[in-house]
């Protein structure tokens, strides 16, 4: 059984040393262990600490491509080298290294596909009341576009079986945690989440410049996702908001009839048509979308084998 930890880096000599001292060397029911350091453009020693720590794979990105990008050469590179664990921390030492041997026992017992250290965000000092109610919030919105239910769907802290990496496929490029978790819903992946701590913030977020920007990223990337697996039900719930709202015309083009049966009052009844009219839209679109998706499930699975021939059974 091989694992691979990867670490996705952004100009982190600073903080880099003391993620890849904390490593565990030895697991239990784990044969080797490997740390992947991926360089997202960095323009610091990053690589130059890595190596000097005894890191042998590096994967090099000449500019910044995005977390998931990184996310993605990571793990076609470890799975390319034989892995059949991958686990993904981040190079700012917010994770608590020492608990990787925790967050892989559900893939090695058969229990999940998938594993998310859920970092009990309410508990977490550095973060403000509505930083917490925001996360809270995500976490919730992911879990019911997932079908699943989970703490913290934005953690990055995370455990992914061979099998699972093969199956998901990462389109977008802001980041890929809440892509994955919509996928792994749609997919049927076992998902599981264990409780873990934090290491004191070494710096502020990379990915993001305000929890505005990670709102309204995050929001587009789990809206995007849900529309590619899940558009009928997409539109169907947009149809009859639609339908709903079209109806309230029409009855209060009844009630003006009754009341003053002189006038015509047209601008009702052609309220009442456009909403309509614009809810049997919605419908065709979500029929459109929903032969997109099929097409695209049937495209996945040939990019499924194709994965398999090159990475193996």
């Amino acid at each position: 059984m091989k694992l691979f930890i990867q670490i996705p880096c952004l100009n982190e000599e600073e903080t880099l040393p003391s993620v890849l001292e904390s490593i565990p060397t030895s697991i239990p029911g784990i044969d080797e262990i490997h740390v992947l350091v991926i360089d997202d453009g960095s323009t610091d020693r990053t690589v130059e600490v890595a190596r000097a720590h005894g890191v042998e794979h590096v994967v090099r990105h000449t500019s910044n491509m995005g977390l998931a990008r990184s996310f993605r050469d990571g793990v076609d590179y470890a799975l390319l080298h034989g892995a059949d664990i991958v686990v993904n921390t981040d190079g700012d030492n917010q994770y608590p290294q020492s608990q990787i041997t925790e967050l892989v026992q559900p893939i090695l017992e058969g229990r999940a596909d998938i594993v998310i250290g859920d970092r009990q965000t309410r508990t977490i000092e550095h973060f403000s009341k509505f930083k917490r109610t925001m996360q809270g919030l995500g976490s919730w919105v992911a879990s019911r576009a997932a079908g699943l239910d989970l703490p913290d769907a934005a953690s990055g802290f995370r455990a992914y079986s061979k099998y699972s990496l093969i199956r998901l496929n990462i389109v977008t490029r802001f980041s890929y945690c809440m892509e994955t978790i919509v996928q792994a819903g749609y997919k049927r992946l076992a998902l599981t989440s264990i409780p873990i701590t934090t290491n004191p913030k070494t710096r502020e977020s990379r990915l993001f410049s305000n929890i505005w920007q990670h709102m309204f990223m995050s929001g587009s990337a789990i809206v995007r996702v849900y529309l590619m697996y899940r558009p009928m039900a997409l539109f169907a719930w947009i149809s009859a908001v639609l339908l709903a709202v079209g109806l309230v015309p029409f009855v209060r083009y009844l009630v003006l009839l009754q009341v003053d049966p002189g006038g015509d009052h047209l601008q009702s009844l052609l309220l009442g048509v456009l909403l309509v009219i614009t809810a049997l839209l919605s419908v065709v679109i979500g029929v459109v979308a929903d032969l997109t998706r099929l097409n695209r499930t049937l495209a996945e699975e040939q990019l499924d084998l194709l994965k398999l021939q090159r990475y193996g059974d």
